[in-house]
């Protein structure tokens, strides 16, 4: 599985987006379009008192299962339909997903709607930049590889969007591939492309921070209370 050890996108978004996490002690945080949970791992380890991560893929969320003692903390569930109550959670990440969504006016507005006001979101994806010079992102299961179909999203209709939907944008960033990752390069062979691959900004990384602005969503759908589904399922609130 792609997450099972470190690709260079992956160890460079981790590089330059973990100093941007909050402490995490208490915290109740969303990891959207969580896959198979590496953010959501590390959130928990972390200290976060409560994670949950959502993805529509019932097959990632399946090998997300595995790396957790909480399954249940795991909701198969649309992005742009979240079913969580307005403004629970303290912090959400979004890690190489944007591409996967064609409107961003729908997911930004989801995303701001679960958070408390003052909350923080780190949203992440590969460069746009980078996808012009073609660079796609796949799935590997050690023999074959599966090309996702993205839309991509320039840095700064991200930027709008996520400013028209009740965000404030506290940090932005464009990173190069960098010395930290040519081993990896080397350890795949791919030595000879590691310095060309450097010419790319390849990762776009975003901070934002939920303002007190009112957003609603259209239909309120199916939604889920996480405190009484964790008490009835653990026999204690929490």
């Amino acid at each position: 599985m792609y997450d099972v050890s470190l690709n260079p996108l992956l160890a460079l978004e981790e590089r330059h987006l973990l100093p941007l996490i909050p402490p995490m002690k208490n915290k109740a945080v969303l990891d959207l379009a969580c896959g198979t949970g590496r953010w959501l791992k590390k959130l928990v380890e972390l200290g976060a008192r409560l994670g949950i991560g959502v993805d529509c893929s019932a097959a990632m969320l399946r090998i997300a299962a595995t790396k957790f003692a909480m399954a249940h903390h795991l909701a198969r569930a649309d992005c742009t339909q979240l079913p969580f109550r307005a403004g629970f959670f303290d912090f959400a990440i979004c890690s190489f997903a944007l591409s996967h969504f064609p409107d961003l006016s729908v997911v930004s507005r989801e995303f701001a709607i679960a958070l408390k006001p003052g909350a923080d979101l780190v949203v992440s994806d590969v460069h746009p930049e980078a996808y012009a010079r073609g660079w796609r992102t796949a799935f590997r299961d050690g023999r074959t590889a599966v090309e996702i179909r993205t839309v991509v999203h320039p840095s700064r209709k991200v930027l709008k969007q996520f400013l028209s939907s009740g965000f404030d944008c506290c940090d932005l960033f464009s990173e190069p591939l960098g010395e930290p990752e040519k081993t990896l390069f080397l350890q795949s062979g791919r030595g000879h492309l590691f310095q060309s691959a450097c010419e790319t900004p390849a990762v776009f990384i975003a901070r934002f921070r939920r303002n007190r602005s009112h957003v609603s969503r259209e239909g309120n759908g199916d939604i889920i209370d996480l405190n009484r589904t964790l008490e009835c399922r653990t026999g204690k609130r929490v």
